[in-house]
């Protein structure tokens, strides 16, 4: 086997890199957006969507935090605010400021919208007329501003924030002037999503939020009840608890509205204070209600990208089809440079080349002479993980193309690629080549080891892990054996063998250390992995415990019984005076 390039070789290789860039094609860039043609609307008169010119006829996704008073929608887009007409329609935007706006939120009274903008390096609470103008900040505090909504009279903005937290990772309620001034800070130790009751006394609230996890399901420690705590009186009570996690509590009159994922999606919910009975609003199975926001008789949420509207009289669902006519700067096709997105890479068999992921495509570089190579140039398709086959003939990688992660096989000058697996439906991990040329490793989410016959296309289910994802090692030089790593019940990993002619799987280390990263010597006589098995404690500088650094070593096995260990004990011994004589007088013949 060829020794390999040295770091020297990589570095020049990312120097070339430095040069290389792709084109973000139109075709990816409109998609990017989330456009697409509206549907015909029903009305009796031309709409202010159907009237505009053909380019802005679109209908728009990915809107998110939007509000609604009783004649228009709010909404974030594209990191600015817009404003459209309740029932739909052409939007107005109101914001074009290179920092992002969030959260917004109508005064009950509809005259002004708040929100949270990253304006002059910080994350404040600002204030805008709703029929648009110049943004005026009310916080000055370096901690970040996050805007829940108003007081019923129109006269105060609440904001939660981490301002005078010992502990940035929660957050407390504080109210603010519309006309500026110090804020003031409610006597509630911990709290993040809330709402106020009709006369201002109480408020709906939950003391901490998972609304930016993207986790599904969670039942933890983080999934508090949502409680209802008197301003007044200093009491606090809990609405009934579902199996699911309860968010945004909106409170309108005797009800209180959130959303819950106890079904499994997150849907609508209604409490009625007075009956003490919950029932549910929607129905949604495919997308989780996001960001619902309450107005003065509906509730506006966000499913799927699209934004909807609950009446809160006849509690029916309807969606609002707005059309953003934005110039959508961010999505023209451009020449980018690919040298800071640089995920993984590998080296050509020779050294001469190096095979590149970066922002999803394949690009091969030349270590001295010739030109990079964008093998994929597939915008809209991410592929990632390439890796070059030991003969130099073929580049392997995984591509979402089809919706799910497959492997596919392309030839490592250009040319068509070659789909290899078919049966996606989990994310993967890996390939790892064969030294045959003939079989790839790879592994995934599901906790399952795979090999497949790029012939064939047969996968072939090595091993199944319970506690842990199974890392995927290496090959033997004749490819008849797998090694790899599987976690056990105490979540130390072991290694394991895999013959693909016996269908058998052998340990080679108990599990009681950690052990990882199993590797093949080129000869075959040896297995060499990682292994945290050294102890030295290390007394602490600060306080009175022992720490324990460099637990890891490099370990070897050999892998027939009468192979000698390259690591025998030695022993150093004394020899007696007899043996001496003999060694000197043998020494002097």
């Amino acid at each position: 086997m060829k020794p390999m390039p040295t770091m020297v070789a990589v570095c020049v290789l990312l120097v070339g890199l430095l040069r290389t860039a792709l084109v973000i094609s139109p075709a990816a860039a409109l998609s990017a957006t989330g456009l697409k043609p509206v549907p015909p609307l029903r009305a009796s008169k031309p709409s202010v969507a159907a009237t505009a010119p053909p380019e802005a006829r679109l209908e728009t996704r990915l809107m998110r935090y939007p509000d609604i008073s009783k004649d228009s929608v709010v909404f974030v887009y594209a990191g600015d605010l817009w404003v459209s007409p309740r029932a739909g329609g052409l939007a107005r935007r109101l914001t074009a400021h290179p920092g992002d706006e969030l959260f917004p939120k109508f005064s009950p009274d509809g005259k002004w919208i708040a929100f949270t903008g990253e304006y002059d390096g910080n994350t404040d609470v600002y204030v805008i007329p709703s029929e648009g103008g110049e943004p005026r900040r009310l916080t000055f505090h370096p901690g970040d501003d996050f805007v829940l909504g108003w007081t019923p009279d129109s006269k105060k903005i609440l904001f939660r924030s981490n301002r005078a937290s010992a502990l940035a990772r929660y957050q407390r309620l504080f109210l603010v002037s519309l006309e500026g001034g110090l804020p003031e800070m409610l006597p509630v130790p911990r709290a993040s999503l809330t709402s106020f009751s009709p006369d201002a006394q109480r408020i709906a609230y939950t003391s901490t939020s998972q609304e930016f996890r993207t986790w599904k399901r969670y039942r933890g420690g983080w999934s508090p009840a949502i409680g209802i705590y008197d301003l007044k009186k200093n009491t606090y009570e809990e609405l009934p608890r579902g199996k699911g996690m309860d968010m945004f509590p909106m409170w309108h009159g005797n009800t209180i509205y959130f959303i819950s994922d106890r079904d499994g999606t997150m849907n609508l919910y209604r409490y009625d204070l007075g009956s003490k009975q919950t029932r549910q609003l929607t129905s949604y199975q495919e997308y989780d209600v996001k960001w619902p926001s309450l107005g003065p008789d509906a509730i506006v949420y966000e499913n799927g990208g699209l934004l909807y509207a609950l009446d809160l009289a006849s509690e029916k669902t309807s969606k609002i089809p707005i059309s953003v006519a934005s110039d959508v700067i961010t999505a023209r096709p451009e020449i980018k440079s690919v040298a800071a997105r640089i995920r993984t890479f590998n080296l050509s068999p020779s050294g001469v080349r190096a095979v590149f992921e970066a922002r999803g495509d394949i690009v091969t570089i030349p270590v001295e002479h010739g030109s990079a190579r964008n093998l994929t140039a597939s915008p809209g398709v991410h592929e990632l993980n390439p890796v070059w086959s030991p003969d130099g003939k073929w580049i392997a990688y995984l591509s979402d193309r089809t919706g799910e992660y497959e492997i596919y096989l392309r030839p490592q000058k250009g040319g068509d690629e070659v789909r290899v697996t078919s049966d996606g439906g989990v994310y993967r991990y890996g390939p790892l080549w064969s030294p045959d040329n003939k079989k790839l490793l790879y592994w995934d989410k599901k906790l399952r080891l795979w090999y497949v016959d790029i012939e064939k296309k047969q996968p072939v289910q090595i091993d199944q892990g319970e506690y842990g994802d199974i890392e995927g090692g290496d090959w033997s030089p004749d490819s008849r054996w797998a090694a790899y790593a599987k976690p056990g019940p105490n979540l130390s990993s072991a290694i394991y063998l895999y013959s693909l002619e016996q269908k058998k799987i052998f340990p080679v280390t108990d599990g009681f250390y950690d052990d990882t990263n199993p590797v093949f010597d080129h000869n075959g006589k040896y297995l060499y992995f990682l292994s945290q098995r050294f102890f030295y404690p290390s007394a602490g500088r600060f306080d009175q415990r022992f720490n324990y650094y460099s637990t890891t070593g490099i370990f070897a096995v050999t892998l027939k019984a009468d192979e000698a260990s390259p690591f025998a004990l030695q022993s150093d011994e004394e020899k007696e005076a007899a043996e001496k004589d003999d060694k000197k007088k043998n020494d002097t013949e």
